[in-house]
């Protein structure tokens, strides 16, 4: 079958593949439309794989919600102009939308949900082919609520940080304040009963040694520690650090006066625990247009 210009241009069109790409699969597969985009499918694949070892720590995080039903998840690029990038955007909004219309609850199983344009796994592939950069679904969470729950989501930075939280009794606008409280303070747990026996021990020990070094008799160091222990958890629990709209007050206060009480918490911020390349990112512009 004749390859024609309106076909290589449909095949272009629909798949984003350069002019040349796009010509050599509808060649390849004899015309047939499914086929060629099957074959650059493939052919991303390939693309895709040579990227594998590339670090992705930009990206967005984000969160949908529908009914009782919500997921937060992030998904990285290797450069922060590309998490700025519409086709980026678009391709989360899919994923998101995907997640929180199946009932898939964990990342291998969203992975393996269909959208317009293949499976997640393979929009994600067909992405990294056409924008060039290294994309990945770092992970997700599904959460669902009670119908006497309530939502709170909030976006902070463009998407740089988003948090979910899940209050009982209380209403949206409460819950959106608590997701507030965890973006902007940085909670390393949500309750007290979060906290691993051996942080706490730990830390235990830390001001324990430091009151000891102040010259404090062993019965008024062990107080001493139990205080700087409850000031600790101030400080790393999100329900007992001091409110950001009023500091006099708790979180878990907050809510408690607000006729609720914290359920849940979820905060993911983009890319933490990724250790980021140092690099010149026009010197590796200028590697790529000379072709090394």
């Amino acid at each position: 079958m004749e390859v024609t210009a309106s076909m290589v241009k449909e095949l272009r069109e629909t798949t984003g593949a350069g002019m040349m790409d796009c010509k050599k699969a509808l060649a390849e597969s004899n015309g047939d439309m499914n086929a060629a985009i099957d074959w650059l499918r493939e052919k991303g694949i390939a693309k895709s794989a040579k990227k594998e070892s590339r670090i992705a720590a930009e990206g967005l995080a984000s969160i949908y919600i529908k009914d009782n039903r919500a997921v937060i998840l992030e998904v990285n690029s290797e450069t922060d102009f590309v998490s700025k990038n519409e086709e980026f955007t678009n391709m989360i909004d899919t994923i998101g939308n995907t997640i929180l219309n199946s009932k898939a609850m964990t990342l291998e199983e969203a992975m393996e949900l269909s959208t317009s344009e293949g499976t997640i796994k393979d929009l994600i592939i067909a992405k990294t082919a056409k924008i060039g950069e290294k994309l990945s679904l770092r992970r997700i969470a599904v959460v669902e609520k009670n119908n006497d729950e309530v939502f709170g989501a909030y976006l902070h930075m463009g998407g740089k940080i988003a948090a979910l939280s899940v209050l009982e009794g209380a209403n949206e606008s409460v819950a959106k304040d608590v997701s507030m409280q965890a973006a902007a303070m940085r909670p390393k747990y949500v309750f007290e009963s979060d906290v691993p026996a051996e942080v706490i021990d730990k830390e235990r020990a830390i001001q324990k040694e430091l009151a000891m070094s102040e010259g404090k008799p062993a019965d008024i160091a062990e107080k001493m520690v139990e205080g700087r222990i409850k000031k600790y958890f101030k400080e790393i629990c999100l329900v007992e650090q001091p409110f950001i709209k009023d500091g006099d007050i708790s979180v878990a206060t907050y809510v408690k006066n607000n006729h609720g009480t914290v359920k849940q918490v979820i905060r993911y911020e983009v890319g933490e625990g990724i250790e980021k390349r140092n690099e010149n990112f026009a010197e590796e512009v200028m590697n790529q247009i000379k072709g090394n």
